[in-house]
């Protein structure tokens, strides 16, 4: 059998009157349960009528409907079969309707006694949240009364429903029609004006108990949905943000951020961390109010023996995992009591309770994450599961931006070496055979033309010399740059007079033609600079020639020299803010051809040639500012360059530490 219609619209349209109105499940069951102990509570042996819409709403009810069984010989219960509900008649009716069925959709409980009578006629509205932990959250549509006539009706409906899917019990429903006046309609209105004798104050007081009830479980059922939804955004934003970036400090950001959202009331650290290892500043932390922070701090709980200990014992073990640390209390906790400097130093950071969880990645242990928890607090099992889980996403995204970094950096580094092998062959191609021919042709010519005029002979040597001194600088730089990159060089630090070493360089110049205007506009007094003192001539010598070699004769080269105060150093962009005391900047600034904005730092890498090596008016290998900017790094200083574009001219600086602090 399939019935088309619901009761309820069947009801409302015998009824008009009747306004259906919305209900959430949890109060229609405290309401159900109400109504039921009122039979429970009396003799009036009732009718009693429930659709409990599908077989597994049911099974929850059947030890309190074989209760009201031995209250009433009057039951009925239908339900749509899922497993073995099916049509029986001990301890009472149940009646299986089809699935299709409009029945499967509606909550129905009436109760018509002698005394009073009830009912619950309700048709499911929505269900927002298909999640049964929400089961009480669902939403019907309907009336419930205690008006002996709605009553009356819909049992009436309902009972010619049951006699369609099992006509056996029609004798049995006749009797109960002739028990409690449903045949005729005269009876039906009759009944109108029956008086109600229910007690009022046992159904408002279970009423009332059962709401409560149902209430504390849907706050329940809320507080686990919230709690597994914002973990669940938790992972999810950190495993995105794994799969978006291969930036270890990215990743670490978002991870101590979203974990302190979920523990608000925490502060949550993230630090790098292998046994043995060097302790390392905090750098990534989130803090809830009124906590200090610990970020810059030099911190690492999972370095104390009495930590070290625990958290390494099951390293030997098959899992190769790490034991976490979960203290509810340092004031309860007996390991502490032996060590009071640790007690001492979680007193001083507000640090009650504490979670600390390893980061692995396949039995490497990477890092730490540490929850700090300013009141004594029970960390229950789903946050020590939840911040584990954070933490082995952490270690795969640690390994997995280590691997990216070292991809990267291997294929810069191939980049580079294919890059400075072109270069290589044609410096050797350019730089090394072009003097050559030079000189084989002037050498030639000596030997052949023995007649040749001794200004033509002394010409012919000058330029032999000039070739060979090109090769032997050449080759040099090779050298250097070679013991430079392969940490052979050896660097004999001490204060020497930044002025006495730019004469020699200066000199080292005078035996060139056509050299611009040289200005040093150096103050009347410098402090002694500590430097390696060949290693400054190399960089003084080439700085000054390559200014020399770009500027026209006719234009100029500044020398100058200054000293940075702290206040200087940190507003230098070029510095970095890396640097942290005073230092002589040293600047060589000439009137050239300029170098565009977006090669400053190009110029310094190995074989940089700024014009093609076919193309170029003046020589070089392309080795001489990678040369002066690996010196200067050794000596502690910091180099750069600054120009506004194609002949707008060139400075270069550098810096380097002085001798005797500057008070």
């Amino acid at each position: 059998m399939n019935v088309s219609n619901s009761l309820l619209q069947d009801l409302c349209q015998v009824l008009p009157h009747l306004q259906p109105q919305i209900y959430f499940k949890s109060s229609l069951a405290a309401l159900s349960h109400a109504i039921e102990d009122l039979i429970l509570a009396g003799t009036d042996q009732p009718l009693v009528i429930a659709n409990f819409q599908q077989e597994r709403f049911y099974r929850q009810e059947i030890p309190r409907y074989e209760k009201i069984a031995q209250y009433t010989d009057q039951v009925y219960v239908l339900a749509a079969p899922e497993t073995d509900f099916g049509n029986a008649s001990a301890p009472y009716a149940t009646i299986a309707f089809a699935p299709d069925d409009e029945l499967a959709q509606e909550w129905h409980l009436i109760v018509i006694g002698r005394q009073y009578s009830a009912c619950v006629v309700c048709r499911e509205h929505a269900s927002p949240i298909d999640s049964a932990s929400l089961d009480q959250a669902r939403q019907f549509q309907g009336i419930w009364t205690f008006d002996p006539q709605v009553s009356i009706q819909a049992a009436r409906l309902l009972l010619e429903r049951i006699v369609a899917y099992r006509p056996e019990l029609a004798p049995k429903i006749k009797q109960a029609q002739r028990r409690y006046r449903l045949l005729h309609e005269s009876q039906v209105q009759a009944s109108r004006s029956k008086v109600v004798e229910l007690d009022l104050r046992l159904f408002v007081n279970r009423l009332v108990t059962y709401l409560q009830a149902s209430q504390y479980k849907l706050l329940k059922a809320y507080s686990t949905i919230a709690s597994k939804e914002r973990k669940e955004r938790l992972s999810n934003a950190i495993a995105t943000a794994i799969r978006h970036s291969f930036n270890p400090n990215e990743i670490l950001t978002i991870t101590v951020t979203e974990l302190g959202q979920v523990f608000s009331h925490c502060r949550c650290l993230l630090y790098r961390y292998q046994p043995g290892s060097p302790k390392e500043p905090i750098a990534y932390e989130s803090t809830a109010a009124g906590l200090p922070s610990l970020k810059g701090e030099v911190w690492s709980l999972a370095s104390h023996p009495l930590f070290q200990t625990a958290l390494a014992q099951s390293q030997t073990n098959s899992e190769n995992q790490s034991e976490n640390i979960v203290i509810a209390d340092i004031t309860q906790d007996l390991g502490l009591q032996s060590h009071p400097d640790l007690k001492a130093q979680l007193v001083r950071w507000q640090i009650r309770a504490c979670l600390l969880v390893p980061i692995h990645y396949q039995g490497i242990w990477v890092g730490m994450l540490e929850l700090h928890h300013p009141e004594a607090h029970l960390w229950t099992e789903d946050d020590v599961a939840l911040v584990e889980a954070i933490a082995t996403q952490v270690g795969v995204a640690l390994m997995q931006a280590q691997a990216y970094s070292n991809l990267e950096t291997l294929n810069r580094q191939l980049v580079d070496l294919e890059r400075t092998q072109s270069n290589l062959i044609a410096i050797v191609a350019h730089e090394l055979r072009t003097p050559l021919s030079t000189i084989r042709v002037c050498l030639e010519s000596l030997v052949t033309e023995p007649q040749m005029p001794p200004e033509l002979q002394q010409m012919m040597l000058q330029t032999a010399l000039e070739d060979a001194d090109r090769l032997r600088k050449l080759i040099q730089d090779f050298i250097t740059l070679s013991r430079l990159e392969s940490g052979l060089m050896r660097w004999q630090l001490e204060p020497i007079s930044l002025k006495e070493y730019l004469d020699l360089a200066l000199s080292g110049l005078e035996s060139r033609q056509k050299l611009p205007k040289i200005v040093v506009e150096l103050p009347h007094y410098l402090p002694p600079i500590q430097v390696d003192g060949e290693g400054l001539i190399e960089v003084l010598t080439k700085l000054l020639d390559n200014a020399c070699k770009f500027t026209h004769k006719t234009g100029e080269v500044i020398i100058r020299a200054h000293i940075l105060n702290l206040e200087e150093v940190r507003g230098e962009p070029a510095l970095g803010n890396i640097l942290n005391k005073a230092v002589l900047k040293v600047t060589i600034a000439d009137t050239g051809r300029g170098i565009e904005p977006s090669r400053l730092e190009a110029i310094f890498e190995r074989f940089y040639q700024e014009e093609g090596f076919l193309q170029r008016t003046v020589g070089g290998s392309g080795l001489g500012l990678a040369i002066c900017r690996r010196i200067i790094d050794n000596l502690g200083g910091k180099i750069w360059a600054e120009s506004l574009g194609k002949d707008q001219g060139s400075k270069f600086h550098f810096t380097v530490p002085i001798a005797v602090p500057i008070t």
